[in-house]
């Protein structure tokens, strides 16, 4: 492969991308806050940086999957981005708000980089089989240049134009779509065990018929075991992600009642001491509610 990649952040799906980019023969640099967790890496030939800036190749590609826009506002500071510099691409697959992305972006326009958005929806198992799908948006460019590079780990690709921001409202949208959809299940699941029917087979007739798509299926399979590990997706990331819907939602003056009503969904799972479960886990405000 001619691109040689920079790769900061290896969490739960930081780690399976950039294995499947060694796998598909990329050279990688990689960051990760706690260097031990690019010990796997390096044994697959990746170099491991001490900071940020010693992973970043002047010109070349930086993918960052980082926690928040806090996180990101750190890691790439004007020196950092300045570093990267003309003709450099960052492919920013965090889930963060609309304007940070148009503030990224201006910064790396300033040093003649480009910032792409490209968030992510795939949980690690789905990295690891190459189904997950992307949205991107951004200089027209750029975006073809790092096409080849996300085809080696996703499924589907789609493209929301150049307006940066737009993947991100996309993103944010989706995983609202997503904790809607754990809401709704927790829900009906506890009425039907209220009535004396089991969770699994109301969760094994509606997803084999009505509900047949790959949120109500997967998800549901939790929601109907009511188990929320081994942790894919923290509670409080989803509560961060809600409460950048609502942000965005307010800033266009587009009301969602139902983003409230997940958003203290949310906050009472953490208050009960739920916060190192998968977000799933916040289907079970259904049952707390009917006494189960």
């Amino acid at each position: 492969m001619s691109e040689k990649i920079s790769f900061l952040g290896l969490g739960n799906l930081g780690m399976p991308i950039a294995e499947s980019l060694i796998n598909s023969g990329y050279e990688l640099t990689v960051w990760n806050r706690t260097q031990s967790k690019a010990e796997p890496l390096a044994i697959l030939g990746a170099k491991v940086a001490a900071e940020p800036m010693d992973a970043i190749i002047p010109g070349g590609i930086v993918i960052s999957v980082l926690a928040d826009d806090a996180a990101l506002e750190e890691i790439f500071s004007m020196e950092v981005v300045e570093k990267l510099g003309k003709g450099g691409i960052h492919i920013s697959m965090s889930t963060i708000s609309p304007e940070t992305s148009r503030q990224l972006s201006q910064i790396h326009e300033w040093y003649e980089a480009t910032y792409v958005s490209a968030p992510i929806f795939a949980r690690p198992e789905a990295v690891k089989a190459r189904i997950g799908n992307i949205c991107i948006s951004g200089n027209v460019a750029a975006k073809e240049r790092v096409k080849p590079i996300l085809q080696t780990f996703v499924k589907g690709i789609f493209d929301f134009g150049e307006e940066v921001g737009a993947a991100n409202v996309v993103k944010l949208a989706g995983n609202f779509m997503i904790a809607a959809s754990l809401e709704m299940m927790g829900e009906a699941f506890t009425l039907a065990e209220k009535n004396g029917i089991s969770r699994q087979g109301i969760y094994e007739m509606l997803t084999q018929t009505l509900f047949a798509a790959p949120i109500f299926q997967n998800y549901g399979k939790v929601v109907a075991s009511n188990i929320y590990e081994p942790v894919a997706f923290r509670l409080p990331l989803g509560l961060k992600d809600i409460n950048l819907t609502l942000k965005t939602a307010s800033d266009s003056n587009v009301p969602m009642p139902m983003a409230d009503l997940i958003r203290n969904r949310f906050i009472s799972a953490i208050a009960k001491g739920r916060d190192n479960l998968d977000w799933g886990a916040l289907a079970m405000g259904a049952s707390d509610d009917a006494g189960l």
